[in-house]
């Protein structure tokens, strides 16, 4: 184990078997071979290449004809994987006929494989994110028409502030994921095309001139372009405007895409573990028997989901910087920064989706504590709804007024131990304002200041 997401231990906490698939080293030397075999159905039909070649390049381009411990052996030696594979491949197809397999891998260069295999890792990446974040939008939907009238106090600088409804604090979290939904319909058409530029980029390999039987132009398109284009609708990707060997933009904002949404997956597992506090007790993980228990203290009951939530989280976000460092390529390849990506990528995939699993599983199965909420709005001896008072009798005797007989006797009701709303009845100034004790009583109920919220968890709902 040289990472958290390769122990056998903690392996499927910090990572999920799905991603690790998608990141190992088999996948990748899969995906290096789809690329091949695209490459070669695509030349073909162009006439770069010989049929016969392309079918047999195709034909051998089977993970399982792959030998890994040679494959390790040789990219220990040269430092990239893709040409000892492209070797085993060539040897494969020219045992079926000799300088068959000399077509595979033409006019196309390492950094091409290994770009477009890592775009079609975080595309299916990005898939298991999706399914995720359904997941995640079904769970909140349901909290927020649960608890859409649900009182419970805002905080604000961790002290209470003013009621809310539990809907709509659900509602805000929902509609942070949708926008994060939209965020990732926009990146992923900039970020899923292909790369297939050749050593510079210009695409010089692919012409007339070296090709098997093919012409300058193909339909009113250059050949290199037309075979771009070929390749890319073969792996079912887009087509960038120009090469983008070192202009990493797309790759260091998908990783700042998931920085930001599993920051939005900590902002809720942190509110959760404050309010799983005993002194708080307001909302809880789901119970499963002895998850989260101490070794020595057996009425603990640790938020151990939020607390994996939020280390993944934070750990995301600072790979995410290095991702931005990859981005300060020199020229038009570079000494170390390409690694970069390497490194920070795979764990980035693996976290992310780990924490969006750990995130819906919580919201899916969260303990709901409606009484504790109602507790915690008591505690105050109806100071939470000053707001509401002052506003009420501002209208009569002046906002500032008003405000300061309120402090003023917020302040009264905890040294004394005694109600808001007793206090109010009493006073002489409020008794003038022509308040009633009913409609006092009536400021005074947490459930009468929820403001908007259930319209705004509606106007949520509807999004």
């Amino acid at each position: 184990m040289t990472t958290i997401i390769d122990s056998a231990i903690f392996g499927n906490v910090f990572s999920t078997p799905e991603v690790a698939s998608i990141w190992s080293d088999r996948q990748r030397t899969a995906y290096f071979l789809q690329f091949e075999a695209a490459l070669a159905v695509a030349q073909a039909r162009l006439g770069i290449i010989p049929q016969k070649a392309a079918d047999k390049i195709v034909e051998h381009c089977n993970v399982e004809e792959i030998d890994f411990h040679e494959l390790r052996k040789q990219t220990e030696l040269i430092g990239y994987p893709v040409l000892p594979m492209v070797q085993q491949l060539v040897k494969k197809v020219n045992a079926v006929e000799d300088r068959l397999g000399e077509w595979a891998h033409w006019g196309t260069t390492t950094q091409d494989l290994t770009d477009t295999a890592v775009v079609l890792q975080l595309r299916d990446t990005l898939q298991l994110v999706e399914q995720s974040l359904e997941g995640i939008d079904v769970a909140l939907r349901k909290l927020c028409e649960q608890y859409k009238a649900t009182p419970m106090a805002a905080r604000s600088n961790l002290q209470q502030a003013v009621p809310i409804s539990f809907g709509f604090k659900m509602a805000r979290l929902l509609a942070s994921f949708q926008r994060h939904k939209a965020r990732l319909a926009e990146l992923k058409p900039r970020l899923l095309v292909v790369q297939f530029s050749g050593a510079a980029g210009t695409l010089a390999t692919i012409a007339s001139a070296s090709s098997y039987d093919a012409p300058d132009t193909v339909d009113g398109m250059p050949l290199g372009l037309r075979c771009q284009e070929l390749l890319a609708k073969e792996l079912g990707l887009g087509v960038p405007e120009i090469a983008w060997h070192t202009e990493r933009d797309n790759l260091a904002e998908v990783a700042n895409f998931l920085a930001v949404l599993t920051a939005t997956c900590a902002k809720f597992a942190t509110d959760l573990k404050l309010m799983m506090q005993l002194e708080v007790g307001e909302a809880r993980e789901p119970y499963v028997a002895h998850r989260g228990s101490s070794s020595t203290m057996p009425q603990k009951r640790n938020p151990i989901g939020s607390a994996y939530i939020c280390a993944m989280a934070s750990s995301v976000r600072t790979m995410a910087s290095g991702m931005v460092e990859a981005v300060v390529a020199d020229f038009e390849r570079s000494t170390g920064p390409w690694e970069i990506e390497w490194i920070m990528l795979p764990q980035i995939c693996a976290l992310s989706h780990a924490c969006l699993k750990q995130t819906h599983y919580l919201l899916d199965g969260l303990e709901v504590d409606a009484e504790g909420m109602m507790r915690n709005l008591a505690l105050s001896k109806g100071a939470v709804v000053s707001e509401a008072v002052m506003m009420g009798l501002g209208k009569t005797i002046g906002r500032q007024f008003a405000h300061d007989i309120v402090y003023d006797l917020c302040r009264k009701a905890q040294l004394e131990d005694r109600s808001l709303l007793e206090l109010l009845c009493e006073n002489v100034d409020i008794k003038e304002a022509g308040l009633s004790n009913a409609e006092l009583e009536k400021l005074c109920d947490p459930a009468n200041y929820l403001g908007l919220s259930e319209i705004m968890v509606d106007k949520v709902l509807k999004a």
